[in-house]
């Protein structure tokens, strides 16, 4: 308790502190930062030939013009679905951050806010349970409003699957149970991945989660693809749980059955930020709370770890190298079983456990959109100039990198903020009557995520009918392409049934956006 108070001591004199100094230190640097990305742009391709976005002004003067430009880039590679995106998602460009003296303003308040205050939520969790092939647990969250009797959703319903991976240290924070409860009220199905020992799941194996080790994930994704066949599957993460997405779809590629999927305010160099890109009283206090967590284990751990090291760490770059990575036998313990799974990696160092664990190992394997949501003074992930990937997005096709000037960490709070009811058209499935949600205020990087999968989808399928007609066309010409339509009419004009989890169905356009 009283390590509890210190930190609430440091956290509000910080705060208290922080607010002046970022203000007057960090707003030239945002804006010269964005307006170096786009705010000088005509058309949607820079210099460099990199693709960001223009903001609808109207009848505004040339300063409120410049400023608004400085406000939000969109950032990619020229492409057909760039183009598409920048034309239908006006969310994008229509964001108002706070701004002045409120506390609001201030990235490290608001972060501190969106992880630690408490949200009250209409939505309720059901709970699966899913045994992995190694008889560890990991657990899905399937969100439902507090008013539905019916607890369980048919597998036959075709309702869009929106999986919610959160941040890697579990916490539900306010920006997860925001974003199931807009999810819901726009005719989504949330669900929340928990990693093994998160949120009350029990912990059966003496193994836990590596940073970027996709398996357990991978083992999930089959199971919603099981029980809920018809309905295709979006994926977004949040802060540091963007590593575990991104790993996931760069090891299954063209696999992984996803659509589209969404970082929000992700780490993207995960090593670097362990080792020394977090400010002391923030690690501190995410350090503490992932100690809290594990201390219920303690007994268990000891019989592959040092709990006297990992308990005593004060940095997360000590916890994380007390579990995955000390080398042999630790300490008395007796070595785990041949065949069983084991926390400690004995494989070796701190460098190979992030070779086989940093987010972007395999990125040129990504075969979907992904939509990156980052703030300029993010005090989580640090300085945009050295912690963003800009060439990432200026060269992967697959990859959008929406930047804001302000908006902390997961926070993207905005002044006036819109109801979701007036936001926009319901991204998928009509919005859920008489939910009593509607008249909630959602968040602008909700709204924006969910217009994005949107546009992606119904350009997909544009594409489709596109392709499908240049085939039709095709078939029905003179020459030899006639004769192989006469002979082959029946199965050339069979029609396809519309089946959403038909992998060749969803993947066949994956090179095609690309142009």
């Amino acid at each position: 308790m009283l390590e509890w108070l210190v930190a609430l001591c440091i956290l509000i004199l910080v705060g208290l502190i922080w607010p002046g100094f970022k203000y007057f230190g960090t707003e030239s640097q945002s804006g010269a930062l964005l307006q170096g990305h786009g705010s000088s742009q005509q058309t949607t391709k820079d210099k460099t030939g990199r693709c960001v976005s223009e903001q609808e002004v109207g009848d505004v003067s040339q300063a409120a013009c410049d400023e608004k430009a400085r406000t939000v880039a969109l950032i990619c590679k020229p492409s057909a679905l760039a183009n598409y995106l920048l034309k239908h998602c006006r969310t994008f460009s229509n964001y108002s951050p706070c701004v002045g003296w409120t506390w609001r303003a201030s990235a490290f308040l608001q972060s501190v806010y969106e992880a630690c205050w408490p949200y009250d939520s209409p939505v309720q969790f059901v709970r699966d349970n899913l045994q992995l092939s190694d008889d560890g647990l990991v657990a899905l969250d399937w969100a439902v409003p507090s008013y539905q009797k019916r607890r369980r959703t048919s597998s036959h319903s075709t309702s869009p699957v929106l999986l919610i991976i959160p941040n890697s240290f579990g916490k539900f924070t306010r920006n997860v149970l925001k974003l199931c409860e807009t999810a819901l009220s726009h005719g989504y199905l949330p669900a929340v991945f928990n990693r093994r020992s998160h949120n009350g799941t029990p912990l059966t194996t003496l193994k836990l989660q590596q940073f970027g080790d996709p398996a357990d994930l991978r083992e999930a994704v089959r199971y919603i693809r099981h029980r809920q066949p018809a309905g295709r599957l979006y994926a977004v993460s949040e802060s540091t749980g963007s590593g575990l997405l991104i790993s996931y779809l760069g090891e299954c590629g063209s696999s992984s059955y996803m659509t589209a999927a969404v970082c929000l305010s992700p780490v993207f160099r995960c090593q670097s930020w362990f080792e020394n890109g977090l400010c002391w009283p923030l690690q501190w206090a995410l350090a503490l709370y992932q100690k809290i967590c594990l201390s219920r284990y303690k007994t268990v751990l000891a019989e592959n770890i040092q709990t006297d090291t990992l308990f005593s760490s004060c940095s997360l770059r000590g916890l994380e190298e007390a579990l995955f990575c000390q080398t042999g036998q630790v300490g008395s313990a007796p070595a785990a079983p041949t065949g069983t799974s084991s926390i400690c990696n004995t494989s070796g160092t701190w460098d190979a456990y992030w070779e086989r664990n940093e987010p972007l190992r395999d990125v040129d394997e990504v075969a979907i959109p992904v939509l990156s949501v980052c703030a300029q003074d993010d005090p989580v992930r640090g300085d945009a100039q050295s912690t963003v990937p800009f060439e990432l997005f200026e060269t992967n096709p697959h990859f959008f990198l929406l930047l804001t000037g302000r908006g902390s960490h997961c926070g993207f709070s905005t002044q006036p903020e819109w109801s979701a009811a007036s936001a926009f058209g319901a991204a998928g499935p009509a919005a859920v009557p008489n939910s009593g949600m509607a008249s909630r205020r959602t968040n602008w990087s909700h709204r924006a995520l969910l217009e994005f999968f949107r546009a992606t989808t119904d350009f997909f399928a544009a594409e489709e009918r596109a392709k499908q007609l240049a085939a039709r066309r095709r078939g029905l010409g003179g020459g030899a392409g006639g004769r192989v339509f006469r002979h082959r009419s029946v199965s050339t004009c069979k029609r396809v049934p519309a089946c959403s989890h038909n992998i060749h169905a969803i993947y066949n356009w994956q090179r095609s956006y690309t142009r």
